[in-house]
């Protein structure tokens, strides 16, 4: 008499298993639609208030937008920054970085979470390789001046102030550039000469933008990385190295075809 309900139970319970193991099938799998996270990296110099106009679109249009704090004091440091928030993240992630941002991400873009890369005005070196030495073989128009880029005694570097505006900020408000030159991080000098130990780029894809009067990395490197890395690239054109604060609406269309199509 107590076959029946008993045969019930292990049915039930049999169908549960089943059931939550295959859930927790479904959600080991990778997702294939678009992604909703994105993590952006700023660069040497400036902090991540700078995103804020494409952070706004980005938000609007309703992804999930985390703000990396570098404390520029080493790559290493960096890259640990950058890791700690992308454990945050709940799902699949595309990572932005800007300038300098560019070799974080390269670095930290290994985490299996980040499904796509997208490089605003950005280094993307490869394994061994650092920045500083790439961009010698392609100098900036502000590598050529003298005293454009100061150091400090104990080794940090910042941009000279006279300078920072029309160098690094030529297109924005010149109150603004004036503002953000007297509100820089003050960087260490080895950030800049440290040799990457890894290079995601070459495993996923990536985005790049091209700031076409950039002059604070030469364009034509910018070039050379995107595509030595195959990466979609958008060339804007009159843009200065502050092209995420002036032309926020092209850099977050950037952001989000990579998005859309990170995981396809």
């Amino acid at each position: 008499m107590n076959l029946l309900p008993r045969a019930a139970s292990v049915i039930a319970l049999s169908v549960s298993f089943f059931a939550s193991a295959g859930a927790m099938a479904q959600d080991a799998q990778p997702a294939h639609g678009p992604v909703k996270n994105i993590v952006l990296v700023h660069g040497a110099w400036v902090d991540g208030s700078g995103w804020k106009p494409v952070y706004d679109i980005l938000t609007k249009d309703g992804y999930h937008v985390s703000l990396v704090q570098e404390p520029l004091t080493s790559l290493e440091d960096d890259v640990a920054a950058a890791r700690r928030v992308i454990d945050l993240q709940d799902g699949p992630a595309i990572l932005v970085g800007h300038s300098y941002g560019g070799s974080v991400i390269t670095e930290a873009g290994v985490d299996p979470k980040i499904v796509g890369l997208v490089y605003v005005a950005a280094h993307a070196p490869n394994v061994g390789e650092d920045e500083g030495s790439l961009g010698k073989k392609t100098p900036s128009y502000t590598s050529k001046q003298a005293g454009a880029v100061e150091k400090t005694a104990d080794g940090y570097t910042y941009l000279n102030p006279a300078v920072f505006p029309k160098d690094f900020a030529a297109d924005l408000p010149l109150s603004q550039a004036q503002f953000e030159s007297h509100g820089q991080i003050l960087t260490a000098a080895k950030v800049f000469s440290t040799p990457l130990t890894a290079a995601a780029w070459t495993t996923k894809p990536s985005w790049g933008v091209v700031a076409a009067s950039d002059k604070i990395i030469n364009p034509d490197l910018e070039r050379w990385y995107y595509e030595r890395a195959h990466s979609h690239t958008t060339v804007i054109r009159g843009a200065s190295h502050s092209v995420y604060e002036s032309h926020p609406q092209q850099v977050a269309a950037v952001i989000e075809d990579a998005a859309k199509h990170a995981q396809q």
